[in-house]
């Protein structure tokens, strides 16, 4: 099987995702994926180092990469991967959780600039829903109960979430300060102690905001 991903002009991580799930999808055969810039050449190549997988690189026209993944058994690294797997993971592979709770205390990421800080966000939950195993449950409280509610830009991601068997639980009485309570789209409503309770006894806990 031969499977080209076309990953010009496509945001970290959207090249290393879009790489991992035709990877995950066939049991042995070669993916293409073509990127435009050598930071994206440089983490989908150390993808396919952190799987295990031999590759190969092409230079294309202007700054475009060809990086030839081969899934099967593979003998040994060659020496440029073997460079590469030096420098440490990819700053962009998704990380592999088993028991996570994740928590959202705000409806963007980070305290600089509220723009940017909703656009990490977004790429943040589009990232959570392509990385596998998914995180057991994910929290919302103080403004981060904006990302479950009507309007949110993510909440096709987080009903995509749900339906794989995340558990989506958001503050109830953060809805009510904001006075959301009947705009909530995804998950279900939670008190401060079911919440607690999650971030508890999750073996890891991440909380963003």
């Amino acid at each position: 099987m031969k499977i080209e991903v076309d990953a010009r002009k496509e945001a970290c991580p959207r090249p290393v995702i879009m790489t991992k799930k035709e990877l995950d999808g066939m049991e042995n055969g070669l993916v293409t994926t073509i990127v435009d810039n050598e930071v994206a050449k440089d983490n989908v190549s150390k993808l396919a180092i952190s799987l295990g997988y031999s590759f190969i690189i092409d230079k294309g026209r202007d700054s475009e990469y060809y990086i030839h993944i081969t899934k099967g058994n593979v003998s040994e690294i060659k020496a440029d991967e073997a460079d590469l797997a030096d420098e440490g993971p990819a700053v962009c592979i998704p990380d592999t959780f088993k028991d996570l709770t994740i928590a959202f205390g705000s409806n963007k990421m980070g305290g600089g600039e509220e723009e940017l800080g909703k656009i990490l966000m977004k790429s943040l939950i589009y990232t959570i829903g392509a990385a596998t195993p998914f995180p057991s449950t994910m929290v919302f409280y103080n403004s981060g109960v904006y990302l479950t509610c009507e309007g949110s830009e993510v909440l096709e991601d987080l009903k995509e979430l749900e339906e794989e068997g995340v558990e989506i639980i958001s503050c109830g009485a953060c809805l009510d300060y904001y006075h959301l309570q009947e705009k909530i789209q995804v998950g279900e409503i939670g008190n401060m102690y079911l919440i607690y309770e999650k971030m508890k006894n999750a073996n890891n806990t991440i909380t963003f905001g």
